[in-house]
C-alpha cells in the first residue's frame, strides 16, 4: 500500500504543477496583451476545473504518506511541508484566482477594473505555482530521505 500510496501521491502533485506551470511559463506574454485579446487567451482555459480533481487526491495522498511515515521524523516533516504547500496554493487560489473568475464569469465578460482583475488572477496563478513546485520538491525529497534511511536500516 505504501509503495502506491508513494507513485500516486507523487503523481498527482505533479499532474497538479502542470497548470500552474503552464499559467506561470505564459506569464510575462499575457500581462502585455491588450484587453480584448487577452479575453480570447482566456477561453483556453474552459474545462480545466477538472484539475480540482487532481488537487483533492494530491492532498488526500500526501497527507496519507504523512500519516503513514509518522514514525520516520524527517519524513512525515518533508510529507507535511508538501502538504502545507498545496494547501497554501488552494488558499491563494480561492481568495485571489476564484474571485476574478467570478467577476468575469470564467473571462467571459471583461471585469469593470479589468487591469487589476488581469494582475490579481494571473499572480495569483503564479503564486500557487510556485507553492505547487514547492509541494513536488517537499513530497520527492520525503521519499528519497526515506529510501536512504532504509538503506542505512539495512545496512
Amino acid at each position: 500500500m505504501l509503495l502506491c500510496v508513494r507513485v500516486f501521491a507523487v503523481t498527482a502533485v505533479a499532474l497538479y504543477l502542470v497548470p500552474g506551470a503552464a499559467h506561470l511559463l505564459e506569464l510575462a506574454s499575457k500581462m502585455a496583451m491588450p484587453p480584448a485579446d487577452y479575453m480570447v487567451v482566456q477561453r483556453i482555459y474552459s474545462g480545466w476545473v477538472w484539475f480540482g480533481i487532481v488537487i483533492l487526491l494530491a492532498i488526500v495522498l500526501v497527507l496519507l504518506h504523512a500519516i503513514l511515515r509518522r514514525h520516520r521524523r524527517v519524513v512525515c516533516i518533508l510529507s507535511l511541508v508538501s502538504l502545507v504547500s498545496l494547501v497554501g496554493g488552494q488558499l491563494v487560489f480561492w481568495r485571489f484566482t476564484y474571485p476574478m473568475n467570478v467577476a468575469s464569469r470564467n473571462w467571459t465578460v471583461m471585469p469593470e477594473s479589468f487591469e487589476t482583475a488581469k494582475r490579481q488572477w494571473e499572480y495569483s496563478h503564479a503564486v500557487g505555482s510556485v507553492l505547487t513546485f514547492i509541494a513536488l520538491v517537499a513530497i520527492t525529497t520525503s521519499l528519497a530521505w526515506d529510501a536512504a534511511q532504509r538503506d542505512r536500516d539495512d545496512s
